[in-house]
């Protein structure tokens, strides 16, 4: 049936709005072109647009006649502002940005692992509304959070995970207090990780691939034509719990050691590259969240966030930046015993990779975490070159493109889209 005038209008004011936001500022003329309108439709959509402060003439085009096709239209990126934040077990990383996702302000609190709940709480919230402060916004929209552990589907929630600080769970409830009518919601960290990369990083290219994280622990996130697959209880990509060979052990409901979280993980590899002749990192290695926030919005490398939802914490030099730090000197020297070294490592990432590869065929694998990241492209060649001699399926592996703001960027990313979803789908008439 035909579109009522009412819902043909919503339509194209929502198309004319995404152009504005792939494209940059458009002409109305340009606007009839890309949408294939009359002149009178597009001239409506403008002025109803531009009445509900979604659009604002930013500019002029520079063409030789002057008129209303000549002016520029923009989204105000100022209609909404939004704040996204890399929960860690160490401490949170937060930005704040205008609608068009332009990092607005930054900042960061780490947070001891002897904090109790309500003054980590206190410190994660703090920092929040510092940036909101910094970057000149009167409220936030919505807010974007990544943190480790396990999603419920059905409700949004994060739910318990052992080994994880308690006040993660606190922390969504203490922000929609203390931010009315923010829009709130939470994710899993790798999920957003593979979001940001398939957004901006190493997998732009593809609809079908998974992200495989490496860092305090393992999991994977899994895009499927183009979506997200999270599981029935959120799930999808616990793969710390993949029960593979040569392990002393098998991994239990409650504890993945035994699985691929114990030939994977920061304290495997640090023993690993002990075993291999290596020197262990130092206590200095193991940097905590402060200072990992700067040039986030341009994706430098920075702090890594944890990887598994599940997966024990390893303290001190075994952690993830510890376990980071032998594998960028080993890649870095290229001694016999580092690419004796690399190439073991390789193997057992292809352990787990193989699995998944087995089960989705993804044709492609994105490493990631502080490991994977560490690596780069010769873990990343390692690893395809072991896959290569596993499986009959081709799998492309990559490196992840975003250094250490994944985790940031997909968080930004999704609350864009969710607060663009809910003010583009509805504009003021």
């Amino acid at each position: 049936m035909p579109a009522s005038p009412s819902t043909a209008r919503a339509l194209n004011d929502r198309l004319a709005l995404r152009l504005l936001q792939q494209e940059g500022p458009l002409t109305a003329g340009q606007l009839k072109q890309l949408t294939g309108l009359s002149r009178p439709t597009v001239a409506d959509l403008v002025d109803r647009l531009t009445a509900a402060g979604l659009i604002t003439v930013v500019g002029e085009s520079g063409e030789q006649r002057r008129g209303p096709n000549a002016r520029l239209y923009g989204i105000v990126a100022g209609r909404a502002h939004l704040a996204a934040l890399d929960v860690r077990t160490e401490g949170v990383l937060v930005l704040v940005s205008d609608l068009l996702g332009r990092v607005l302000a930054e900042a960061s609190a780490p947070i001891g692992g002897d904090t109790g709940t309500g003054p980590a709480v206190e410190q994660a919230v703090a920092a929040v509304e510092r940036a909101v402060k910094e970057g000149g916004a009167d409220r936030l929209h919505t807010v974007g959070i990544g943190a480790p552990g396990l999603i419920d589907p059905a409700t949004g929630d994060l739910r318990d995970s052992a080994g994880l600080p308690a006040w993660h769970r606190s922390l969504v409830a203490a922000l929609q207090d203390r931010l009315p009518g923010a829009r709130v919601t939470v994710e899993n960290e790798t999920n957003l990780a593979a979001l940001a990369e398939q957004c901006e990083g190493a997998a732009r290219d593809r609809d079908t691939f998974v992200l495989l994280w490496l860092g305090h622990g393992v999991g994977a996130a899994v895009v499927l034509d183009g979506t997200l697959r999270r599981g029935a209880s959120g799930g999808t990509g616990e793969i710390g719990f993949l029960p593979v060979p040569g392990t002393d052990t098998l991994p239990s409901a409650t504890d993945c050691d035994g699985g691929f979280h114990s030939l994977a993980g920061a304290a495997a590899v640090v023993s690993l590259a002990a075993e291999c002749g290596l020197p262990a990192p130092g206590p200095e290695d193991s940097a905590g969240a402060a200072g990992a926030v700067r040039g986030a919005a341009e994706g430098p490398e920075g702090g890594a966030a944890d990887g598994a939802g599940a997966a024990r914490v390893v303290r001190g030099a075994a952690d993830g930046p510890g376990a980071a730090r032998v594998v960028r000197d080993a890649v870095a020297r290229a001694s016999a015993a580092d690419e004796r070294f690399l190439r073991a490592l390789a193997d057992r990432v292809a352990v787990g990779a193989a699995s998944v590869v087995a089960v989705l065929d993804p044709g492609c694998v994105v490493l990631g975490g502080e490991i994977g990241r560490a690596g780069g492209a010769v873990l990343a060649g390692l690893v395809e070159e072991r896959l290569r001699r596993m499986s009959p399926l081709a799998t492309e592996v990559r490196a992840s493109g975003l250094g250490g703001t994944a985790v940031l960027r997909g968080a930004l990313i999704t609350a864009r889209e969710r607060a663009q979803d809910e003010l583009f789908g509805q504009p003021e008439r």
